[in-house]
């Protein structure tokens, strides 16, 4: 488990959009004219941190699947700015190959940026592989990450139902436990995702009951009309009548 004290520089109120909002330009003009992909291939291999770490930004904005082998190289770069630039490279440029490094750098990374972007990348390979370790990122590690983890969590979506099966609880065991409130909002919003791709059965039943439980119980006000959001988003029957009975009553 990680303290959440030695990277306090992580300010878990940041707000809940791509990693890739924070990440500056790299010039004036990049929203115009994205860096040239040979250059910034050649300069991933360039022996001074600050080009390694310019070239793995600019596959942020780049998608050429030749820069992946090099980015999954510099994962385990000696500078902390080189992992995160590399990280955020293959969350926009995604693969399967990326999983397994991706992973183990997750669970040895001692900088919260890295881990942060780690567990976002994870979830743009939408690979089963990444189950486990989102899950156990979202029970663990510091809020900033957590928070990142029950985004991508949502993402099993589009793995297959096991994976959606499995990502349930861990995002229950979060909506109702996680001291953070934004991190229990984004695990209501990551249920109603999962949500709309299961059947009704067991675990659909319980994945609303929890987003039920958050919407009439949480003591935040914004953990409550995001599990509100998430019931009218799936639409399940006894959510909506649930809303509409303590709207009719004043409740909010």
């Amino acid at each position: 488990m990680y303290d959440e004290d030695d990277l306090s520089l992580l300010d878990v109120e940041v707000e809940l959009e791509s990693p890739l909002d924070q990440i500056e330009p790299l010039t004036a003009e990049s929203e115009v004219a994205k860096p040239d992909p040979e250059l910034m291939l050649s300069l991933l291999e360039n022996p001074q941190p600050q080009q390694r770490m310019l070239a793995a930004r600019a596959f942020s904005d780049i998608e050429d699947p030749r820069a992946i082998p090099h980015l999954i190289r510099l994962l385990t770069d000696n500078c902390p700015l080189v992992r995160v630039s590399a990280v955020y490279g293959i969350g926009r440029n995604p693969s399967q190959d990326a999983v397994d490094p991706l992973i183990a750098q997750l669970n040895r990374d001692w900088n919260g940026y890295v881990r942060k972007g780690v567990v976002w990348a994870l979830g743009n390979c939408r690979d089963r592989r990444s189950l486990a370790p989102l899950a156990d990122a979202l029970k663990t590690d510091i809020s900033a990450v957590r928070l990142w983890a029950a985004s991508a969590l949502a993402q099993m979506a589009e793995v297959g139902y096991e994976a959606v099966v499995g990502a349930i609880p861990p995002l229950i065991e979060a909506l109702v436990q996680d001291p953070v409130a934004a991190v229990r909002s984004n695990c209501a919003w990551a249920i109603g995702q999962l949500c709309r791709e299961l059947p009704s059965n067991i675990v659909y039943a319980t994945a609303i009951d929890a987003l039920i439980q958050a919407f009439a119980e949480d003591q935040d006000l914004g953990v409550r009309e995001d599990a509100k959001a998430a019931l009218l988003g799936v639409g399940d029957p006894r959510g909506l009548q649930l809303i509409e009975t303590l709207e009719q009553e004043g409740w909010f």
